[in-house]
């Protein structure tokens, strides 16, 4: 009896100690799921701040910053690990942002024309090598040479390639599939967060250029009024006043004078009409481009003495916008303005035509001509930026400007301008010639 007593007292502490071990085991599987909760939820408020911020650059810290994290959830060792996001600068790889890498390597431009970084961006997903300091690229950054391991990933979307994210750890078995497949995840997300700092920075750009045009023109039409009807209007008052004298005095004078201030009022008249069409050309909402040139053509003959011609395609804008065609407009506009004032040219003549989807519109004349980089070295020093304002109305509708002249050779300002996505692509390669 006793040793059935005995027995069962072993059998219940051996019980007991079964439940104690597997309560210990239920409270560690429970501290690790708290762990990993924590962690999810860490993730969670970083992705959810990584799709909601707009700025830049915090964008660029919180890529790397979840990276990171990910890695660090896969509990290994995490120690040595470098990372870095790297993005297209005038088609050489520029670090924006790195955790790990020295001030110089952060400097580094790279072509990712060879070897792991342009596989990767050619293929399109990640690409890794356990040989990093042997890497043609890699090797000029001296991060990489205590690194056994590395992975690349593209941040590409459609036709469009942004850069890549790059992890290295010295442990050259550290980025295993699930590593990369958590890495290639946040690469997404960098894209779609990216992107959209991206747009918001372009369009606040996009805004303050509109601002400058604006306050640009408000400055010119000040100006204008001060040169043309402010002067003629402060003119004719004196001479009203003289006039008044003269009649007491000398009355056949007083006739005399008095038709001069008429032809002064009446030149002062057409100054004004010639601004206030300038301003708002109704001739562009009603008949588009073309007929809004003749227009600015026929007054400014008649308006200020000035022979403009116009050689217009029929039709060869009218893809365009009614808002883009008014850009045109004020470019021209603004182009036999400055040629009116400062070229002295018997004739300014006006071109638009069409060539596929391309647009090309000409100002040229026959007068005076200038330096052109003399001119833009001094602009610093001067009160008008004319030709600053042409090349950021050009921009507006994704075309481009240049402007050929010489002393005594006349000017021409030639704006070309994509009437297509395909060709908006050929424009701004570096290879194009207008």
């Amino acid at each position: 009896m006793s040793w059935l007593n005995g027995s069962r007292r072993g059998s219940v502490r051996n019980r007991d100690e079964s439940q104690t071990q597997e309560l210990a085991r239920l409270r560690k599987r429970e501290h690790a799921l708290e762990a990993k909760l924590d962690n999810l939820r860490s993730l969670l408020r970083m992705t959810a701040s990584l799709n909601a911020t707009l700025n830049y650059d915090r964008v660029l810290e919180l890529v790397l910053n979840l990276g990171a994290a990910v890695l660090k959830d896969t509990k290994g060792d995490d120690s040595g690990l470098v990372s870095a996001l790297l993005l297209f600068d005038d088609d050489m790889l520029q670090v924006v942002s790195a955790r790990g890498l020295t001030r110089a390597d952060q400097r580094v431009r790279l072509a990712a024309k060879e070897g792991v970084i342009a596989a990767a961006l050619s293929a399109g997903k990640p690409q890794g090598t356990r040989n990093p300091s042997g890497d043609p690229e890699l090797r000029r950054l001296a991060g990489m040479h205590a690194c056994g391991s590395v992975v690349c990933l593209p941040l590409a979307v459609g036709l469009e390639t942004y850069g890549l994210e790059l992890f290295a750890h010295p442990n050259p078995g550290y980025f295993n599939g699930e590593r990369q497949e958590l890495l290639a995840a946040v690469a997404s997300l960098a894209i779609g967060a990216l992107q959209n700092a991206r747009l918001y920075s372009d369009l606040e750009k996009e805004k303050e250029h509109i601002t400058e045009i604006h306050e640009e023109a408000r400055k010119k039409l000040a100006r204008d009024l001060h040169d043309g009807p402010t002067q003629s209007i402060s003119a004719i008052a004196m001479r009203v006043n003289f006039a008044r004298r003269l009649m007491e005095r000398q009355p056949r004078s007083a006739a005399d004078e008095l038709f001069q201030i008429e032809e002064l009022a009446r030149r002062t008249t057409k100054e004004i009409r010639q601004m206030l069409f300038t301003l708002r050309p109704l001739a562009l909402e009603a008949g588009g481009l073309n007929a809004a040139l003749k227009e600015l053509a026929q007054k400014t003959r008649e308006n200020m003495g000035q022979i403009v011609e116009v050689e217009a395609q029929e039709g060869a804008a009218e893809e365009l916008d009614l808002g883009k065609q008014g850009v045109l407009f004020f470019i021209a506009e603004e182009a036999v303005n400055n040629a009116r004032k400062h070229a002295e040219a018997d004739v300014i003549t006006i071109r638009l035509k069409r060539d596929g989807d391309i647009l090309l519109m000409e100002i040229e004349d026959n007068g005076n001509g200038f330096d052109v980089a003399a001119v833009n070295a001094s602009y610093h020093e001067r009160g008008s930026l004319g030709m600053i304002n042409l090349r950021e109305r050009a921009e507006l509708v994704n075309g481009q400007l240049r402007i050929d002249s010489n002393p005594g050779q006349g000017t021409r300002i030639s704006l070309v301008v994509p009437l297509s996505p395909a060709a908006a692509e050929r424009l701004h390669r570096p290879s194009f010639a207008a």
